[in-house]
């Protein structure tokens, strides 16, 4: 069969969070940093398909088929070891602890920044032409995303940074749901089809992805997007990253874990037994 139950990939979870915290340093970063590169250039892509069609719907129909490619490659992103590393840990497996956990989410954090920041730099030389003229439009474009969700969260206070942290709980719980239902199918029409539909949504509904935003605003900063740096990472980068942890893990991980894995007792209804009495 094609589909896995649930029992099924949710083992496939715990298995994938395990050999991700005993994977050697270089492996994991080199996943990473490919994975952070590739998604990066579907950010790049989808807000270049919403600028030429003038429609966010189209940029967002299109963006997961950056997930689809670096799923299919088995590289990394943050969002994903959120999720499935912890899993390993409750279930209790040989040898993983809190601190190989923490240390594959510093791997990939580290590697999924480098190929993003990597991505920001040529496609700022692409949209400048070598930084000889002023951004075009997509790089405008990008300039002004870094504005509006930075110093437009300062704007609001307590309220903005309430606001980012919820979005970026959602964010990631729909990317896991991807991950996730990557898990579900054998073959690969499968896989892609359960990918996007979250990932989609996600993106459409403009929610706040770290490893996105390790693109977007790089490049915002590089292409004279009116923040500074500490703007980027108090009011965004930071808080996603905590976000994306908390939504992934609550709404995706925990809850999968505990309800096919961790089942509680089934409870047995007995069935009436009538009696017939005879005269």
């Amino acid at each position: 069969m094609s589909y896995l139950v649930p029992s099924e990939f949710v083992t496939k979870m715990v298995d994938a969070g395990e050999s991700k915290i005993f994977m050697s340093t270089r492996d994991t970063v080199i996943r990473a940093y490919m994975a952070g590169a590739i998604l990066a250039l579907a950010a790049a892509f989808a807000v270049s398909m919403t600028v030429q069609t003038g429609s966010p719907l189209v940029g967002a129909i299109l963006f997961p088929v950056g997930f689809s490619m670096l799923y299919l490659l088995g590289f990394d992103l943050l969002t994903g070891v959120f999720v499935l590393t912890p899993l390993a840990w409750l279930d209790k497996r040989p040898g993983v602890t809190i601190r190989g956990i923490l240390r594959n989410w510093g791997l990939v954090f580290v590697g999924n920044f480098l190929g993003a920041l990597t991505v920001a730099v040529m496609m700022s030389i692409v949209f400048t032409f070598g930084f000889s003229t002023e951004p075009d439009e997509v790089g405008k474009k990008i300039a002004g995303i870094g504005v509006a969700r930075t110093l437009g969260y300062a704007q609001y206070g307590a309220a903005g940074m309430l606001t980012l942290f919820i979005r970026a709980m959602l964010c990631n719980w729909m990317v896991s749901t991807g991950v996730v239902g990557a898990m579900i199918s054998t073959t690969v029409s499968g896989k892609v089809i359960a990918m996007w539909m979250p990932i989609m949504l996600f993106f459409a509904m403009t929610f706040e992805h770290s490893i996105v935003n390790m693109f977007l605003f790089p490049s915002g900063l590089i292409m004279g997007g009116k923040f500074s740096i500490m703007d980027y990472l108090i009011w965004n980068e930071i808080p996603t990253v905590l976000g994306n942890l908390v939504g992934g893990l609550a709404f995706t991980g925990l809850t999968l874990y505990s309800t096919h894995v961790r089942t509680a007792p089934t409870r047995v209804i007995k069935e009436p037994v009538s009696i017939r009495r005879t005269a």
